[in-house]
């Protein structure tokens, strides 16, 4: 277990804890800890109804600086924020998050929704977690898009899911994202958990 002399030798330390763990929050409040994000993890049962696709693709080499733009630009806010990062960071983190899912290196898969011209709508990146299990790991509407992308990319999710006979599909996003919240929920997912993420520099401690 890390002591508060330990804690010093790590430019940020992050702490993610259920919601309901009021004692480990005191405890990490105590050692200088403080509140980042709140998230909200959301669970899918996978039925056998065949959803309205858009028209898709699977994300490949090519498409990687494309998605690296967008995904600096749409994920540009997040827990990866100032004062515990620099102001650049989030995008960064997101643009090589989306790079290696195209690449298979985190999550397993990035499928594009493009339109009937071929222009992209929006991306999905999902990973297999167990035989029955998968979660989903970036989705977004292209920059500049309007709205309905989100259904769309959520119902390519579940296409996906039903091709590998997987049972529950999981995601997780922040408290205050209230469009993604809508979203998950207006597609027939229930909240299974809640948490919260700390952060702690060398400084902050009392």
């Amino acid at each position: 277990m890390l002591t508060s002399e330990a804690l010093t030798a790590y430019a940020v330390v992050q702490a993610k804890v259920a919601a309901s763990d009021l004692a480990t929050i005191d405890a990490l409040s105590a050692e200088g800890f403080q509140l980042a994000e709140s998230e909200v993890d959301f669970c899918l049962p996978i039925d056998s109804v065949e959803a309205v696709l858009p028209a898709w693709r699977v994300a490949d080499n090519a498409d990687i600086a494309l998605l690296r733009d967008a995904a600096s630009r749409v994920f540009s806010q997040s827990r990866f924020r100032t004062p515990w990062y620099h102001a650049a960071d989030s995008g960064r983190f997101y643009a090589q998050w989306v790079e290696n899912a195209v690449r298979g290196t985190f999550d397993d898969v990035c499928l594009i929704a493009h339109d009937a011209q071929g222009e992209p709508l929006g991306w999905v990146t999902l990973r297999q977690t167990q035989t029955d299990q998968a979660r989903i790991g970036l989705l977004a509407a292209w920059p500049g898009t309007s709205g309905g992308v989100g259904m769309l990319l959520m119902a390519l999710a579940r296409h996906w899911c039903q091709q590998r006979h997987v049972a529950h599909l999981w995601v997780a996003t922040q408290l205050g994202n209230t469009r993604a919240l809508r979203l998950y929920q207006r597609s027939g997912a229930q909240i299974h958990d809640t948490a919260h993420w700390f952060y702690r520099r060398p400084h902050d401690s009392l």
